[in-house]
């Protein structure tokens, strides 16, 4: 493997391994940062040179107009108005839906790998992964195909937790090393840049309610699941700061459209779709939610929080 995407020290990965597992198993949902607040690249106007990174989150699948049949991507979603009201002089999306950490690295059909659209000129990076590293499309399946056998209760907290240990638990942890690798290797070939790492939004509700069957879920599975998004959250936010990076909360200014709102309330949408958009994803109005976080964020400088 080349030396700008896996190389380092075994010991400071274990370390980190080490430090997020102990801050999931605590069900810590929020970190202060341990890192300088030293600000790493942008400046002298090369944010305006932007490269987005990322899965079918940041792609945006089903939202017209699809630009990509391949990557099912969007030009509305978030990156694509983060650079409309930045006026990037130059601007690559080569968010695919689909990717995992291996495809910043590896080809996806007709999309290169995503790495390669960074060079040394890029100014700000958004990079939006992790959620497929830990299965995000089988959790959901696996959940809604338990939920018949006790819709009241926890049947997927229970199938996951079945060995004495939670299993999405131990994948966030595991995906620790994987976004570790991105991040140094966005920092090696686009040294200058600004590099945000952009959270997964709210899915479900987040007091813990339900909304069986619309979204078939277990009752007590909703709770499961929203403390897993949090968790994955925490995870990217961790490592971003470890890794002289950026989070941008995406979670917090979408609660209260989650899928069990109503059509004209929710910015995720359910399983059976109303707005177009892939199941469980954002609709073009979670895309502007999302883009409106990011430029939150650019607009607050490089202090880290």
């Amino acid at each position: 493997m080349a030396d700008d995407t896996r190389s380092g020290s075994a010991a400071r990965r274990r370390r980190r391994g080490m430090a997020v597992g102990a801050a999931l198993g605590g069900c810590a949902l929020v970190a202060a940062s341990t890192t300088p607040a030293a600000a790493y690249g942008g400046g002298h106007g090369r944010d305006t040179r932007y490269v987005s990174l990322g899965d079918s989150y940041t792609a945006g699948p089903l939202i017209p107009q699809q630009v990509d049949a391949n990557c099912a991507r969007s030009d509305h979603n978030y990156p694509s108005i983060v650079a409309a009201v930045r006026k990037a002089t130059a601007f690559k999306d080569v968010s695919c839906s689909g990717a995992t950490t291996d495809n910043m690295w590896k080809a996806q059909g007709t999309n290169e790998p995503q790495l390669d659209a960074l060079n040394r000129d890029t100014g700000l990076v958004t990079v939006q992964i992790g959620g497929n590293d830990i299965g995000f499309s089988s959790i959901i399946g696996t959940c809604a195909r338990l939920s018949s056998q006790d819709p009241t209760g926890d049947p997927c907290r229970r199938y996951y937790g079945s060995s004495g240990i939670d299993q999405l638990t131990v994948a966030i942890a595991r995906t620790v090393p994987k976004i570790d690798a991105v991040l140094r290797a966005v920092h090696t070939r686009a040294p200058h840049a600004r590099v945000l790492v952009v959270g997964y939004p709210d899915l479900l509700p987040d007091d813990g309610s339900g909304c069986y069957p619309s979204v078939p879920f277990a009752a007590k599975d909703f709770a499961y699941l929203r403390d897993t998004g949090k968790r994955l959250n925490l995870m990217l936010r961790l490592v971003a700061e470890w890794d002289r990076a950026e989070y941008v909360d995406t979670y917090g200014p979408t609660v209260g459209h989650d899928m069990c709102q109503a059509p004209d309330v929710r910015w995720i949408e359910p399983l059976q779709p109303a707005s177009p958009a892939a199941p469980a994803h954002p609709n073009a109005k979670g895309e502007e939610a999302m883009a409106r976080a990011v430029l939150e964020r650019l607009g607050r400088g490089h202090d880290r929080d």
